[in-house]
């Protein structure tokens, strides 16, 4: 079982940094009410970040390796220059004229396939999925969307609907449908075999409900689900049942997208797929309020003329700015590259483990993104209970991480891209010792 590592020297800072994050809990619960949740059984005050690394109030400093929202580092200069340097000049309502923003749009458009040749921009990944779920449903006259059982897309009113990992299966519309997760490690790997067949079974069980599929939508890591890269000839046969239905493609890239994977900006690239639609959001702007949808043209051009489209903030002219400097530093500090083979290392890092600790029973990964099981004997409870516990662990000796998948017991590794072999080695080392207290 583990037990608290604080040394006494340490008790009385302990208890006054206690004491401080205590009040702060109280304001907050306050001031906010109860649906703001915050990381950790102890929450940590954050007061600044640089690159890889957050500092707290008490000046300690932590290794993050779970913020894909700071993609391209915290604090990145050449992203906070862009970012002043535009709010210094103009930020205005998106329906004037604007040069940023085209040359913004032009750069992201070229990060992805010619097919998709248009860019709309909200401020949340929420937004860019429940646009890209009103373009689906328009352009193809159908209602029903296809998700993973565990996934989450967002937190509008249609997209909660579509994430069942925050509202449960009840959520769900009855037009919408849910097919188990790509899963790779459990039953041999069934389910990420029977994937395809799986979503035809569900288009199936539409038609008997007189419902047609609008969209199949996924995040390219099926990161709620437990993280999983499944086989690319799978993925494309799901998305053919779909089209031959009548839907679309839609791929999630929230949180796999812009360079995470290490072979390319996107994830979906990875299974050869040519989505319709791409949603973006988090890593976009390194921590700044953005994102997108990608779409193919002739989808659009019904919906822009009957329906219309405008965001007030989406696009504006500061989020241009940072949206071209992230891109920057990217191509210029090679960070897809850096995905792939720091991704590599670090995954190497992790399997070793697993000759270590009878706990980690599967490594999964892709790039800079991982996913690490643990097990209990069988006991899921107590898989759960033991990974919120390496969590909590790994927070106190100064390296941050979370959990995901339906059990709750898979830990979710997801630094920065800028992160390095010096990082992987503190996050593996610290990960052992951790999980030699069990």
């Amino acid at each position: 079982m583990f037990v608290s590592q604080s040394s006494p020297a340490n008790a009385s800072a302990d208890a006054g940094a206690s004491a401080s994050e205590g009040a702060l809990l109280e304001r907050r619960a306050t001031l906010l009410g109860p649906t703001y949740r915050a990381f950790y059984r102890n929450p940590i005050h954050l007061v600044r970040g640089s690159g890889v690394w957050l500092y707290d109030a008490q000046g300690r400093k932590y290794l993050d390796a779970y913020n894909n929202v700071a993609s391209v580092g915290h604090c990145h200069p050449r992203v906070v220059e862009a970012l002043s340097g535009q709010a210094a000049t103009l930020n205005t309502h998106t329906r004037y004229l604007s040069e940023i923003i085209l040359d913004y749009a032009e750069r992201l458009l070229g990060t992805l396939p010619p097919h998709l040749g248009h860019a709309m921009f909200t401020c949340t990944g929420s937004e860019a999925n429940d646009l890209a779920i009103r373009i689906a449903q328009h352009s193809s006259g159908n209602t029903g969307v296809i998700i993973t059982d565990f996934a989450y897309h967002g937190a509008t009113i249609a997209t909660a609907q579509l994430s069942p990992a925050a509202v449960g299966a009840k959520g769900m519309p009855a037009q919408h449908r849910t097919v188990a997760a790509p899963d790779t490690f459990r039953n041999q790997g069934r389910a990420a075999r029977d994937f395809a067949r799986n979503v035809a079974a569900a288009i199936e069980d539409m038609r008997a409900q007189n419902v047609r599929p609008a969209a199949l939508l996924l995040d390219s890591a099926f990161s709620s689900d437990g993280i999983f890269f499944p086989d690319a000839s799978v993925m494309r046969e799901a998305a053919d049942h779909v089209r031959k239905a009548g839907g679309i493609v839609i791929a999630d890239e929230v949180q796999s997208g812009f360079g995470r994977l290490g072979q390319g900006m996107w994830g979906f690239a990875n299974y050869g797929l040519e989505p319709d639609i791409v949603t973006m959001g988090k890593p976009i702007g390194d921590g700044h309020p953005m994102a997108a949808v990608i779409v193919r043209p002739q989808l659009v051009a019904s919906f822009g003329s009957n329906t219309g489209y405008f965001n007030t903030f989406g696009g504006n002219p500061v989020a241009a700015a940072v949206g071209i400097a992230v891109l920057d530093v990217i191509e210029g500090e090679g960070l897809v590259e850096n995905a792939r083979t720091v991704g590599a290392y670090t995954g190497e890092l992790l399997r070793a483990l697993q000759g270590r600790h009878a706990m980690v029973a599967d490594v999964r990964h892709n790039g800079l993104y991982f996913g690490v099981e643990l097990t209990a004997e069988g006991d899921e409870a107590l898989a759960s209970t033991r990974t919120s516990a390496v969590v909590e662990a790994m927070r106190e000796d100064g390296v941050l991480i979370s959990s995901c998948g339906p059990r709750g017991n898979v830990l979710k590794i997801r630094p920065p891209l800028p992160f390095a072999r010096d990082n992987a080695e503190q996050l593996a080392e610290t990960l052992d010792r951790t999980l030699s207290r069990w």
